[in-house]
């Protein structure tokens, strides 16, 4: 009877440890109330797409704009040329526009004046990607005679423009000196075009001895001798 009584004991001792380990190791395991049951890390801000930072550069929108051809804060760069260089020459600056957007002005960075210019006939206008022109400002030499400051220059009327490729188009005409009369510019000259050929050229000029812009040109026309001589490539934004 001792013995056997010995034996229970034990037995009884073993399951009843055997219950604490199972206990403890549940209790282990078993999640919090209020806390997931998987452990990690403390919850942090969602990753920015694709792996990124979480920065972007700034945006047209940003400006209250619609699109530039780059952003205003690298436009440091002062470009000047003779009225003999590029009166009656058509400039062209290419721009890429990512979505649909109504165009009605066309941003113009007047770095310089010259208030003894005598100018006529100079024109901003828009280029569609096969060479028609889409839309034109009024003669805009007053404009070009006062402020030196990033100044809107309406177009006579605005249009829808879809997704896709344009050129805006810059014509001067009239007598102006060298070094007064300035643009700001990305100070990209031939490096502009990096990669590049005609009728896709990212700066350029074409035609000679304009007094307007013509309704069509052809953009497998288009030039490098005039930037290349140090017209660098304007800055605009569209709004």
């Amino acid at each position: 009877m001792r013995t056997r009584t010995t034996t229970a004991t034990a037995t009884t001792g073993l399951v009843t440890a055997l219950a604490l380990v199972f206990a403890l190791a549940g209790c282990s395991t078993a999640p919090d109330k209020g806390r997931t049951a998987t452990a990690g890390p403390t919850a942090s801000a969602p990753a920015a797409p694709g792996g990124g930072s979480g920065f972007e550069g700034p945006r047209p929108q940003d400006q209250n704009l619609l699109a530039w051809t780059g952003d205003p804060n690298d436009a440091g760069h002062v470009t000047a040329q003779s009225s003999a260089g590029v009166g009656g020459r058509i400039t062209l600056v290419r721009i890429v526009l990512r979505e649909q957007i109504t165009w009605s002005n066309i941003w113009l960075g007047l770095a310089g004046l010259d208030t003894n210019a005598q100018l006529a006939n100079c024109y901003l206008g828009v280029y569609d990607a096969k060479g028609a022109l889409v839309g034109s400002t009024a003669d805009i030499s007053p404009q070009l005679m006062t402020d030196a400051i990033a100044k809107p220059l309406p177009l006579a009327k605005p249009f829808t423009a879809a997704p896709g490729t344009y050129f805006i188009a810059l014509l001067l005409n009239g007598n102006w000196a060298t070094n007064a009369l300035t643009l700001k510019s990305t100070g990209a000259g031939i490096s502009v075009n990096a990669g590049l050929t005609p009728p896709n050229l990212r700066y350029s000029s074409i035609l000679t001895g304009q007094t307007s812009l013509p309704a069509t040109v052809n953009l497998g026309e288009q030039s490098t001798a005039t930037i290349n001589t140090g017209w660098a490539s304007q800055w605009y934004a569209v709004s």
